[in-house]
């Protein structure tokens, strides 16, 4: 019964949802600048794309932008946004959602909804040089387009030089790559770096998105069942065993435990992440006193994939259209604002014309990566992206088998113990699906 109870208060919310909001603007005209709002509301978890937004975007005269920042933490982002989506429909215009971000773990939980709206019908149309992951990931069933990302996210092993040439006798990327380029030479590898008293990596889960990526099948079957793919279970084994040999620390990736790794004092060889992730999310190794800049690089790894990626969504009912089509035109389309991206931001912009310019130019390289040239790396990762076996589910099953494994691994629970605590979490948040 109360799983009954819980599905039928679900379906409420999900129905609200895909009700709220206006309607998109004619299929046969993008919207008109006339008449439309003073005030243009962004929804964020962050303030990443607000820097960029407010150093390459020129806001039409008489326009005031009003940012509201949620943080991720415990889904307050999300819920601030459903919320505000609901109550769409009734806002007065300067109240009204013009545009929100989205994370590739749970965007299709809006791109499905009818909260959102088909760009192309507000004149966003051109997608000749936006990869095409990227807008599938924004397509919802029927192949309406209701968003872009700013970003490509091909995600690479980020390893440190010094460390690398102790243990491997080189930091040369081509040579590391052949050391690395499988698990089985990944493990092999991590008991020689043991030898040496550094860690492979700072947590078990750093690179979780490379087994996860790569999995040939969703979380919850077609039935809703859940399920575990050979990827996740390949993922738990090497977690067990890298905890058990000493080869990792036991800590969520974003803990302060695991990015204090990252200061030049840090005893860790291998961290894995997209251009962002070394941008912006790497900052104890940037730092001027206690980092080591410079003295990490990039390749492939033992698996290509990506990891995340910010979407600007189309909220159904803004009544900025015009802007809302020009901001997202600007950040896929305009050659001088993607080549900023890249050249100042350190991004691997969503426009693969200016991502090969820089890829393809001998003098363009990273400070951080010791001069390495990322572009030359990410060009080549970005054709084997695939975006697929996407669920709603993703965020909260990926979030939560890292989250109780790692108890596992620490030795806080059974292995049994661990599973039906994850069994749990899933059922809590999804009564619908079966579980082992």
């Amino acid at each position: 019964m109360k799983k009954i109870i819980a599905l039928l208060l679900a379906l409420v919310m999900v129905l609200a949802l895909a009700a709220c909001g206006g309607q998109a603007a004619p299929a046969d005209q993008p919207a008109a600048e006339s008449g439309e709002g003073k005030v243009f509301n962004i929804y964020a978890w962050n303030e990443e794309f607000k820097g960029f937004f407010e150093k390459y975007y020129t806001v039409p005269e008489g326009v005031t932008v009003n940012w509201i920042i949620v943080p991720n933490e415990g889904s307050a982002y999300q819920d601030a946004l459903d919320a505000a989506l609901l109550a769409q429909a009734d806002a007065a215009d300067d109240e009204k959602i013009d545009m929100f971000l989205a994370e590739d773990d749970y965007i299709l939980k809006y791109v499905n909804a009818d909260a959102t709206q088909d760009i192309t019908k507000l004149g966003v149309t051109d997608f000749s040089n936006a990869y095409l992951y990227t807008v599938q990931a924004a397509s919802d069933p029927n192949g309406a387009v209701k968003g872009v990302s700013f970003q490509c996210c091909p995600s690479a092993l980020i390893y440190r030089r010094s460390i690398a040439k102790d243990v491997l006798g080189t930091d040369d990327p081509a040579e590391v790559q052949a050391k690395l380029d499988s698990w089985e030479k990944f493990e092999a590898v991590a008991a020689e770096a043991k030898e040496k008293g550094y860690y492979m990596t700072s947590s078990e889960a750093e690179d979780y998105r490379a087994f996860s990526n790569n999995a040939d099948a969703a979380w919850v079957d077609e039935n809703g069942n859940l399920q575990f793919t050979d990827a996740i279970k390949a993922w738990m084994q090497q977690a067990k065993t890298f905890s058990e040999n000493g080869y990792t620390l036991n800590c969520d990736i974003w803990s302060d435990e695991c990015t204090a790794q990252q200061f030049g004092e840090g005893k860790t060889m291998c961290f894995f992440g997209p251009a962002w992730y070394f941008n912006f999310c790497m900052g104890n190794a940037q730092d001027p006193d206690k980092g080591c800049m410079g003295d990490w690089a990039i390749c492939e790894g033992p698996a290509a994939h990506y990891w995340g990626g910010t979407w600007l969504l189309a909220p159904a009912g803004t009544d900025n259209p015009t802007m809302l089509a020009d901001i997202m035109n600007t950040f896929i389309n305009d050659e001088e604002v993607c080549s900023a991206l890249v050249e100042k931001e350190a991004q691997f912009c969503n426009n693969q014309a200016v991502n090969a310019k820089y890829a393809d130019d001998p003098n363009f390289g990273s400070e951080f990566l010791g001069g390495q040239n990322p572009n030359s790396v990410f060009v080549e990762l970005a054709t084997k992206i695939k975006f697929e076996n996407h669920t709603i589910f993703d965020q909260h099953c990926n979030e939560k088998i890292q989250e109780n494994w790692r108890q596992f691994c620490q030795g806080e629970v059974t292995e049994e113990e661990a599973l039906a605590n994850f069994y749990k979490a899933v059922t809590e948040r999804f009564p619908d699906v079966v579980t082992p």
